[in-house]
């Protein structure tokens, strides 16, 4: 991986990262297509990148964040992350498995995209149009939806927004908390990862720190002016354009696999 490539994959993941489409499974597929050596550390940089994506959550919605006498907001987040951290824990090689299978991303583009064009009437009658009326109870239940994530190609923000919308809250709602958590898990995620990495190779080579801030850098600013146009554009048309987009790519993807175009 070289400058450029980091630089693409950052537009990339700070343009998904917030939208249901699954950032994840479109950055491996961006890697492949850039002919980027799938490696330990292109692993690594799949995941620690998402960090500077998310922390565009922090400094857009700082007034939440640091607000510290409304130590329930952080409670909920706690409880939000703790079924991730758990499964995540528990099926890391399989995870890094998939990370590696373009099929798998492939098919969950595919699935979720069907559910996503009909989701919308799923869903009818929220009744929680804040986070401060989502309960603990609620919290704990999006971070359940939140897991299947761990699948590439799944869509954490996809999975977590549905999860708001069944336990009642609107779709703007559901899409900020979904935002929200996002920051303890990515925090916990892209930690974990880095860790390992410098565990297992003694730390990191100056050309690795060099990727890694291009990257996140590059993700952040991305991911500030993309927040702010997916609320709006979720308010006014829901999710079916994404399942239909979600759908199209999916099959491409599948015909292109097998081809022999795309490696699995």
């Amino acid at each position: 991986m070289d400058i450029v490539q980091s630089i693409i994959i950052g537009i990339v993941e700070g343009i998904t990262e917030f939208i249901p489409i699954s950032s994840t499974g479109h950055m491996i597929i961006a890697e492949k297509l850039l002919g980027i050596k799938e490696d330990e550390f292109v692993k690594m940089f799949t995941v620690a990148i998402q960090l500077g994506a998310i922390l565009a959550v922090v400094v857009l919605y700082w007034k939440k964040f640091f607000d510290f006498k409304n130590f329930h907001f952080y409670f909920k987040l706690m409880i939000g992350v703790i079924p991730a951290i758990i499964l995540g824990l528990i099926f890391i090689k399989k995870i890094d498995e998939m990370l590696g299978s373009t099929l798998v991303i492939a098919y969950a583009i595919l699935l979720g995209g069907i559910v996503l064009v009909f989701v919308d009437q799923f869903f009818k009658h929220p009744v929680i149009r804040s986070e401060k009326q989502v309960s603990y109870f609620n919290s704990f239940t999006i971070g359940i939806w939140q897991c299947l994530a761990m699948i590439p190609g799944m869509s954490r923000s996809a999975a977590s927004i549905i999860g708001g919308m069944q336990q009642k809250l609107t779709r703007s709602a559901a899409a900020e908390f979904s935002f929200f958590l996002a920051v303890p898990t990515m925090v916990a995620a892209t930690g974990y990862k880095l860790f390992k990495h410098y565990q297992v190779n003694g730390g990191f080579s100056h050309e690795e720190i060099k990727l890694l801030l291009v990257g996140n850098v590059v993700a952040f600013v991305v991911a500030l002016l993309a927040i702010k146009f997916f609320i709006e554009f979720l308010k006014k048309h829901g999710f079916r354009v994404w399942g239909i987009y979600r759908t199209i790519v999916g099959v491409i993807l599948l015909i292109l696999i097998y081809s022999g175009y795309i490696q699995r």
